[in-house]
């Protein structure tokens, strides 16, 4: 397995830069998400819409960083972490190599 192909460090690091601005231009995370003065998943859903209308990647980070904003400060009512087996998995859309190779044996 080439470590490259499957995660991005680059992606990593442009997220990173970008909530550093942010705590600039916009205040602190803690303050901003745990206070409830943005909502971090309804900005995340806007920047995936942004990336469906535009093809602009950095999109993707901001999207990227709501979700561990979310994950730090929650807002959810029900927010809480278990870890779940592929049972329980949100699934994906489409066929997945590993699933296409077990149709074809």
């Amino acid at each position: 397995m080439n470590f490259k192909e499957e995660y991005s460090e680059k992606f990593d690091e442009l997220r990173k830069n970008r909530v550093k601005t942010s705590f600039y231009k916009y205040g602190s995370a803690k303050e901003n998400f745990g206070k409830g003065y943005v909502d971090a998943l309804g900005s995340l859903e806007k920047c995936l819409a942004k990336y469906r209308e535009t093809g602009n990647t950095e999109y993707l980070l901001d999207a990227g960083n709501y979700a561990m904003f979310e994950y730090m400060y929650p807002q959810h009512e029900k927010a809480h972490f278990r870890a779940t087996d592929s049972s329980e998995s949100a699934g994906i859309v489409g066929l997945s190599v590993g699933e296409a190779r077990r149709f074809e044996a």
